[in-house]
């Protein structure tokens, strides 16, 4: 029985934790300027010392940051007065929503139903700049983190000889928490590119994030937090814009469109929100980054659309994801998601596959309700319902999606959920091969002990289509085990032939994998390197009366400069059985395939590089060379990075591919200059190319957008496809959309 006790301790830990800070209540107006001369934030005391994080996470900070909270009866109040060397800081550019990485800036994270799983994130840097986000699943890593959640609050700073302040404002409105309630959990950090440094407000060790909520410090309010009145939004907009298909010039999609629509948002209670849209228009949603795909699988590109972020975990968290604790983060350079599977993915909702090309294509969403949040301290639920419509055109037939979700917690950190989805096609014979109907239910359990030591997932779904087919299942275990010297994580998912998720996201089916990863970590804190961890990992595909499909396995070597370059290196021997014809060179068909039934065995070396992005030039790269099937490649994939503060960031992406097979060679690659010009904080011009060599397109995206008020915008959109093969024009299209954001 003693042993037993000592086995589990581990799962049962406590992360550090600090006395209550006391959140004292203001009669005062507060000019929200930047300038901390109120006599609240004279009268009140900071909120605690900052720890160093990153170089070391043993050691106080080496400048002070001295947070404080307040409220009144509208708003929590937070400032910030950041010491530092000099005046002269690193600011990404004007451009909102910037991820916090190799920059000067200090986030404030609000956990404010104390359940160390959900928070609201807002940060600011020494220019003013804004940013928010949401976090979720204990944000224990960096997949649980959006950044396209947007919402009303303000916030300004002011430059000092050795040291800058911020104050933040935030509408108990933009907020969801417990009427009656006195505590929340909180916590900060702060980077500091002049000593490159990284520090928070409570310690945390090196091998969590340093946003995971498993480390925060409770704040206590002077008098319980009511509710400010109504709390609904209106967001109406009107749009224009003239779109031209010269590849169908019978698209009846042609010509100049008027469109008027909305969406609202409604407090239901403190912690419960009904998001409503009638005849969305998404025209201003930044385009995805084009990648070249070198798998045999499609890829998942994140949610932008606002509509469907808020609780989004409650609708797109399930499933089973690719979780790589070594793997350096991306940041704001895009890319592919990381899911194996979901069974709803909400991009699914308003895209279509065209019945006449295969391909997929926006489809109108009519109206969508959202009623997502928590009930109380323990339960939280997500309700959805959209309805799209029917294209004749494209044989596209309007559907009806309605998903439901419920989560209980248990223990600390941990919950049990449950999900049903439903897609209910409404004209099937519109199209070849639609069902009437695709139901998904899913069971699952997420589990973080509350030192974030131990994290593990396990989960059941089954699909219902009309053909009634075997083996729709789909189940899946994960569970790693992190400390400071080193990491366990396992993890497998098993596929049956029959599982259809048609609004979820399922790349392959019929498969079993196994996703095994054992690292070690080092900490010599000399000049050159902060941390640098070794291991091996191995991700292998398996199917039935098959035997080993995919196989990718070898050593790994991550480090961590003290720069704040980083880079992770993977030594791989593949093996790759193909049960299907597959496009090798990637040339879209012009060139012969490899052919189903071969089995392939090949060897290569993989790298992943950031370079220090506090410099004004700065490099990501990722360069593959090795074999490749039963030829060779060379790979490089990245982008070269300038920045003229904070007006001018420019980008040059691009992806080569050298691919020779004896079947024939190919050059693969993609070109994607981009500059993202801020005049101000309210101004913004991005204007990007994508010249992709696999389908012969040059891509011309170009985004005007003015923040005229708080959350309300006028954007500027033009986009042209030429096709490089003959040097015409594809589709041309201008649009013009103006939103306004009305609290009632």
């Amino acid at each position: 029985m003693r042993l037993l006790l000592l086995l589990c301790l581990p799962l049962f830990a406590f992360a550090q934790t600090a006395p209550p800070y006391q959140v004292k209540f203001t009669t005062e107006k507060i000019k929200i300027d930047g300038v901390l001369d109120e006599q609240t934030w004279a009268a009140i005391p900071t909120i605690g010392t900052f720890w160093q994080y990153f170089p070391a996470d043993t050691l106080k900070a080496v400048y002070k940051t001295e947070v404080k909270l307040t409220f009144d009866d509208k708003n929590i109040y937070v400032s910030a007065k950041c010491h530092a060397q000099h005046k002269n800081y690193v600011v990404l550019s004007y451009r909102r929503d910037y991820r916090a990485g190799s920059n000067d800036n200090v986030s404030f994270i609000f956990d404010t139903f104390n359940d160390r799983t959900n928070a609201f994130l807002f940060g600011t840097n020494p220019l003013g700049v804004m940013r928010e986000a949401l976090l979720y699943n204990g944000a224990t890593d960096n997949t649980f983190f959006s950044e396209f959640w947007d919402n009303k609050w303000t916030a300004e700073s002011k430059i000092y000889d050795n040291y800058w302040t911020t104050e933040v404002a935030i509408p108990f409105t933009t907020l969801r928490f417990k009427e009656g309630t006195t505590q929340w959990l909180f916590k900060s950090y702060r980077f500091d590119t002049q000593i490159n440094e990284q520090s928070t407000v409570v310690q945390i060790p090196q091998n969590q994030l340093i946003m995971n909520l498993g480390y925060s410090i409770p704040i206590v309010f002077e008098k319980p937090l009511r509710k400010t009145g109504a709390n609904i939004s209106l967001i109406p907009y009107i749009a224009t814009g003239n779109s031209q298909d010269f590849v169908n010039r019978n698209n009846p999609n042609n010509g100049t469109r008027f469109n008027v629509g909305g969406d609202a948002k409604i407090a239901v209670t403190s912690g419960l929100n009904l998001d409503l849209t009638v005849n969305p228009d998404f025209s201003n949603v930044e385009a995805d980054r084009q990648i070249i795909n070198l798998t045999r699988f499609d890829i998942n590109l994140p949610e932008q659309r606002q509509f469907f972020l808020e609780n989004s975990d409650l609708f797109s968290g399930f499933g089973s994801y690719v979780i790589n604790p070594f793997l350096p983060p991306q940041g704001n350079l895009g890319g592919a998601g990381n899911q194996i599977l979901s069974p709803f993915f909400s991009r699914q909702i308003g895209i279509a596959k065209d019945s006449t090309t295969g391909l997929g294509v926006p489809n109108r969403i009519v109206y969508g309700a959202r009623l997502s949040g928590k009930l109380d301290d323990n339960w939280r639920i997500g309700l959805l319902n959209a309805q799209t419509a029917d294209d004749e055109f494209k044989g596209i037939s309007g559907a009806n999606f309605a998903v439901a979700s419920v989560q209980r917690k248990v223990f600390s950190r941990s919950n049990i959920a449950a999900i049903f989805v439903n897609k209910q096609t409404l004209h099937p014979e519109m199209g070849r091969n639609l069902s009437s109907f695709n139901r998904v239910g899913g069971l699952e359990y997420n589990f973080t002990s509350r030192d974030s030591r131990w994290q593990g997932k396990a989960y059941y779904h089954q699909s219902f289509s009309e053909n009634k087919q075997k083996d729709a299942f789909a189940n899946g275990f994960s569970l790693m085990y992190s400390v400071l010297k080193y990491t366990f994580r396992w993890a497998h998912d098993w596929v049956g032939k029959g599982y259809d998720a048609e609004v979820g996201f399922v790349p392959r089916k019929d498969f079993l994998r196994i996703n095994p990863t054992l690292g070690f970590s080092f900490y010599p804190r000399t000049r050159l390197v902060n941390r640098y961890s070794v291991g091996v990992a191995l991700e292998q595909y398996s199917m039935p009366n098959v035997g080993v499909t995919d196989l990718t396995a070898g050593p790994f070597l991550s480090m961590s400069f003290q720069s704040s370059a980083r880079m992770l290196l993977s030594l791989n021997q593949n093996y790759t059985y193909l049960f299907s014809d597959f496009d090798a060179l990637r040339s879209n068909g012009k060139l012969p395939s490899l052919k189903q039934g071969g089995s392939y065995t090949y060897y290569n070396a993989s790298l992943n590089y950031f370079s220090d992005q506090r410099k004004k030039w700065w490099l990501f790269a990722q360069p593959l060379v090795g074999q490749y099937y039963d030829g060779t490649i060379v790979s490089l994939a990245g982008s070269i990075n300038y920045r003229y503060q904070p007006y001018i960031a420019l980008a040059m992406n691009f992806t080569y591919n050298r691919i020779n097979l004896p079947i024939g060679d190919n050059n693969v690659f993609l070109l994607g200059p981009r500059l993202d010009w801020t005049f101000s904080k309210k101004v913004f011009l991005t204007t990007f190319l994508q010249y992709n060599s696999q389908f012969e397109n040059m891509n011309v995206n170009t985004r005007f957008q003015w923040r005229f008020a708080p959350v309300s915008d006028f954007f500027l959109v033009y986009i042209d496809n030429y096709n490089t093969a003959n040097g015409q024009s594809r589709n041309r299209s201008i649009q013009a959309k103006l939103t306004y954001w009305f609290n009632l």
